[in-house]
């Protein structure tokens, strides 16, 4: 299938592993001029440098000015982005019982506040071109909270309802807004979750990575490229008529529809 993602321009954030590495190697694979970041620049390079067409940018989001700051460097390389992936790290992993109000602001300055800054930088290009794609990687928590995770779950959200507000506002522009919720992916993030679990449970990192397995109908974690699959074709013109929802790669793991 052609995803229609040739020359067009692609910036995913935090794209220096993990799920963000995983989606910015295939909008490239699929002909898009991507933008590689991350706070280790050196390997936003390197990352850059295996690809097609791209950059390698160093930029750190929670920054004052870092979403500016990425942003021009995006349309300094390929011009104002077609495609942009909000995607960074979770915040740590907490009961509800244990955080605090500061807490919270850290988590809502991480997860919604440095994102909406990057949107309203992006979306006037877009919204004058008439053509726009802008996802992002969310949680499953957003639909079934996650335990020791209340951080997370509060933060992801919140920035869903901002984009489920967002994508009716801009559908008839040819913007389409949507979230990607990743279950259980093998990714750096993952291995963190379940050390958390395995210390809080007494368990052994390995123990709580078979238990979480069995747990997914698919009966294993996912993988990366699987992941940035789904969010290419989001990403695509084929997907034209799909906005305002969150879709789910998880192996079955959300029992609910």
């Amino acid at each position: 299938m052609d995803l229609g993602l040739s020359g067009r321009t692609a910036l995913v954030c935090s794209s220096t592993g993990g799920l963000g590495e995983a989606i910015a190697r295939k909008l490239a694979e699929e002909g898009a001029d991507t933008v590689v970041c991350g706070r280790r620049g050196h390997r936003a390079k390197e990352i850059a440098g295996e690809l097609p067409s791209a950059v390698g940018v160093e930029a750190d989001l929670l920054t004052e000015g870092g979403p500016r700051k990425l942003y021009e460097s995006t349309v300094a390389a390929f011009g104002p982005p077609d495609v942009l992936v909000l995607n960074g790290p979770g915040p740590r992993p907490a009961p509800a019982t244990g955080i605090s109000a500061g807490d919270v602001d850290d988590a809502l300055d991480a997860t919604v506040r440095r994102h909406i800054e990057l949107v309203a930088l992006a979306l006037p290009a877009m919204r004058e071109r008439g053509w726009g794609r802008i996802l992002a990687v969310g949680s499953s928590g957003i639909v079934a909270p996650l335990p020791n995770l209340a951080l997370s779950n509060l933060g992801r959200a919140a920035l869903a309802a901002y984009l489920k507000s967002l994508a009716a506002e801009v559908a008839a522009e040819g913007v389409t807004v949507n979230l990607l919720l990743p279950g259980r992916i093998s990714t750096d993030r993952t291995t963190t979750v379940d050390a958390a679990n395995a210390e809080r449970s007494g368990r052994t990192v390995a123990e709580v990575a078979r238990e979480s397995a069995a747990a997914i109908p698919a009966g294993r974690y996912g993988r990366p490229s699987e992941f940035a699959a789904v969010a290419a074709f989001l990403c695509g013109a084929p997907a034209s008529y799909v906005t305002g929802t969150a879709v789910r790669c998880d192996g079955g793991l959300v029992r609910t529809l």
